[in-house]
């Protein structure tokens, strides 16, 4: 049973509140992420972010297949982090963790994500061919999207 990381850091030149007040709406998330994904909120979005928020989503992640995504927001401390896991979706595990804090002349987001694959050695040995890249794929377009929306800070 693996368990994988995925840890990314950006620097944006915006204030911790400019950041929590765009991370905080789930809406956003369609804004962050790739179009091919099918990214579509079902249900769980209509108020700002609060701790046990269930937001559920249609996404297609790979070969054109539609997959449900339910995930919680089970911590949440205002302008400091939030933690989303999945509670229903295409993952054995999903844990994603959400810090800003201030850094000179901005903010510092950090995402760390612990996550397991389903289908056991299979899923392993899928995984450094289809799922890392895939995750990175979408974080690189999340980062260079939040650059063009808020800008780069050298």
């Amino acid at each position: 049973m693996k368990i994988y990381t995925l840890h990314k850091k950006q620097k944006l030149p915006i204030t911790i509140d400019q950041a929590w007040e765009f991370l905080s709406k789930p809406e956003n998330l369609k804004t962050i992420t790739p179009d091919y994904m099918g990214f579509f909120i079902l249900s769980g979005a209509d108020r700002p972010m609060y701790q046990g928020q269930i937001i559920q989503y249609i996404v297609t992640p790979v070969l054109g297949i539609k997959t449900k995504w339910v995930t919680e927001i089970t911590h949440m401390v205002k302008n400091k982090y939030f933690v989303d896991e999945q509670r229903f979706g295409p993952y054995a595990l999903w844990h994603h963790k959400h810090f800003i804090k201030e850094v000179e002349g901005g903010i510092e987001m950090e995402d760390i994500i612990d996550y397991k694959v389903p289908f056991g050695i299979l899923g392993q040995l899928i995984h450094p061919f289809l799922v890392k890249p895939k995750l990175e794929e979408i974080f690189e377009y999340r980062k260079e999207k939040l650059e063009s929306l808020f800008g780069i800070l050298k």
